[in-house]
């Protein structure tokens, strides 16, 4: 937009003619270029009713009043001006017209000051008006921003130059604009007060980068070594940008972790370290740490860094992962369980990274998995074998960790085989060894007698528990008589068991059963048959074979007469001491259970009741003949 030149001179003209009072209009301030010159418009007014013959004027500098003789700028009766303005001082108004109109030349930095102007219409009707213009030296052109530049938005920059010298008029250019924009030039403008100023914009649209980026404007005086710079930085607003973070860290337990956020923006941004919506630690900054001391599992997670300002936001998260060796294993699951019925355990832990799970029972591996945190074990149908202790182990490269567990898998009574029974002189001794769970009640059973042992009867049977096994002895004495028939009955919740318990070497009960002098009148039976098949052969022998002759027979010997020379004695002691051997020598208090054997060693510990009767009977008949 260009104003017309015409307008202020029409302007002045008319208010001219129409008189008033003492007055005066100029610019409060004007600026210039040093080198150059500035014309300072200027007109002023007096009351009609004095109609002066000629009109004088009088410029001073930084004064309004003679009596403080200020230097005097421009003088209309004697051209008498003050040394510093000689040669650089005009009028280019004319007085009579009311113009005041003053043009200074080769400004120099000390003509920058107030000018005044009076007027002097003759004799006392002088006046000086307090009106004045600053006029201000200036070297750089004004470069105007926005009070606020955003990146993304379209800006104009101006480039503002005064333009109030009749001689020299000003070119402008543009410094530094490249990749901005393409400047225009407005034209030249009058300003409120009546000073011309050159503009020239610039139209951009920002972005961060371009903030700090120095902006230049030149102003140029075409026939004349004068040039003028001025620079502005843009100031350009921006949301923030996180330009450093860590990546995924990995940490062992215990360990020093050090976490850091970096952010571009202007202005500088509130940075924010939080985990789980919980703020850690904030700061107005352009770079925050967030220190962690001794890292423990539960600091495992996602942190996020939260960067904002005024114009916008910015985050990133970081996962942190915490190495740690497994925790001790939890089981759940059925701990007891009946025999035939499916058991699910679950044994489960924690780790980074996750572990290998392994089920033991008796180091014998039942199920594993590799890097997962849980481990199923199925057992379809339960078995007494089942039953016992089982571990749970769990391992990573940071450790190791087990928990153990019980199965107890209940089942009706089993009566093991090595039950049995065992006779000595006049005592039964019977074992009934039963696997059951849970204990059963076991009792004894004298069916040819009708009589019913069971553990409450503490002086017949001692019971002992050891795991799922329960070991029953009862105890009969004074059974010199054929021992009776025993049936062991072990019973609990899930079912009953009967077994009749079988005697162990029966053969060796025949003494007990017809008692020592029945014992002598057999033996001696025995020995005499002995000895007369063995005569009976010799005959036999001796008819058929021509060799013999009749002295040659020996005398048949009568079992009285069965005798060793130099030995009865000896070997009846012996014969006893076996006989007492084999009939376990049960007199007095019951025998104590051996627990040092196991129960299938039982009645078979190497003895020389060992050997039957007929083995014994063979044994002293070939001493006999011998």
């Amino acid at each position: 937009m260009i104003f017309l030149t015409a307008l202020p001179l029409f302007w002045i003209m008319i208010s001219a003619s129409r008189g008033g009072h003492w007055s005066a209009w100029m610019p409060s301030s004007i600026s210039a270029f040093e080198g150059t010159c500035v014309s300072i418009p200027c007109r002023f007014d007096f009351p009609d009713e004095l109609r002066p013959a000629v009109v004088h004027g009088v410029w001073y500098f930084n004064s309004p009043y003679p009596k403080n003789y200020p230097p005097v700028v421009f003088k209309s009766r004697t051209q008498v001006v003050h040394e510093s303005f000689q040669g650089r001082s005009r009028l280019l108004g004319d007085l009579g017209l009311r113009n005041c109109t003053l043009l200074l030349s080769t400004l120099s930095p000390e003509l920058g000051g107030k000018y005044y102007f009076r007027g002097d219409l003759g004799g006392y009707n002088q006046y000086t008006f307090s009106e004045h213009s600053v006029l201000d030296i200036i070297n750089t052109p004004n470069i105007v921003v926005p009070p606020e530049v955003v990146a993304g938005k379209e800006v104009e920059v101006s480039c503002m130059v005064p333009d109030n010298c009749p001689e020299l008029r000003p070119e402008i250019s543009w410094l530094g604009h490249e990749g901005l924009g393409e400047p225009t030039v407005l034209g030249r403008l009058r300003e409120d007060e009546g000073t011309w100023v050159l503009v020239s914009l610039l139209h951009f649209v920002p972005t961060r980068e371009a903030n700090g980026h120095r902006l230049g404007c030149q102003a140029a005086f075409p026939n004349t070594t004068l040039q003028f710079e001025g620079y502005a930085s843009l100031d350009v607003k921006y949301p923030p940008v996180i330009v450093e973070m860590n990546s995924s860290v990995e940490a062992i337990e215990g360990s020093h972790v050090s976490l850091v956020c970096g952010a571009d923006s202007n202005p500088p941004p509130l940075l924010t370290w939080m985990r789980d919506g919980t703020v850690l630690r904030e700061a107005v900054t352009e770079i925050l740490y967030l220190e962690l001391e001794e890292v423990t599992p539960g600091e495992d997670g996602v942190y996020a860094c939260l960067a904002e300002n005024a114009y916008g936001q910015d985050n990133r998260t970081v996962e942190l992962s915490v190495m740690y060796a497994p925790w001790k294993p939890t089981v759940n699951g059925t701990m007891v369980a009946v025999e035939g019925e499916t058991v699910s355990i679950l044994c489960s832990t924690q780790s980074n990274p996750d572990p290998i799970l392994t089920i033991f029972k008796e180091k014998q591996i039942l199920a594993t998995v590799i890097y997962e945190s849980q481990l199923q074990l199925e057992l379809p149908a339960v078995t007494p074998e089942d039953d016992g202790e089982y571990w749970c182990v769990a391992e990573n490269q940071y450790g190791q960790r087990a928990t153990t567990f019980n199965l107890s898998v209940e089942f009706a009574p089993m009566i093991l085989l090595e039950s049995h029974c065992a006779a000595a002189r006049d005592t039964v001794q019977c074992l009934c060894v039963v696997k059951s769970n849970p204990e059963p009640s076991v009792a004894f059973e004298l069916p040819s007698r009708n009589v019913t042992v069971n553990e409450t009867e503490r002086e017949f049977v001692y019971s002992e528990r050891s795991g799922l096994l329960l070991t029953s002895i009862l105890t009969l004495r004074g059974q010199a008589q054929a021992p009776p028939r025993v049936i062991c009955t072990a019973r609990n919740l899930y079912g009953t068991k009967s077994l009749e318990l079988p005697f162990q070497g029966a053969h060796r009960l025949m003494w007990a059963k017809i008692g020592p002098v029945g014992a002598v009148v057999a033996f001696a039976i025995l020995i005499a048959i002995v000895c007369y098949i063995t005569q009976t052969r010799r005959k036999k022998n001796v008819t058929e074979s021509p060799s013999f002759s009749a002295g040659d027979n020996p005398h048949v010997l009568y079992s009285s007469d069965f005798r060793i020379s130099g030995a009865p004695e000896k070997y009846e002691s012996e014969r006893r001491l076996g006989s007492e051997r084999r009939l376990l020598g049960l007199r007095g208090e019951p025998p104590e259970l051996d627990l040092s054997y196991s129960h299938s060693d039982l009645g078979k510990r190497p003895t020389k009741d060992s050997y039957t009767l007929t083995e014994e009977l063979a044994e002293y008949a070939e001493i006999r003949v011998k």
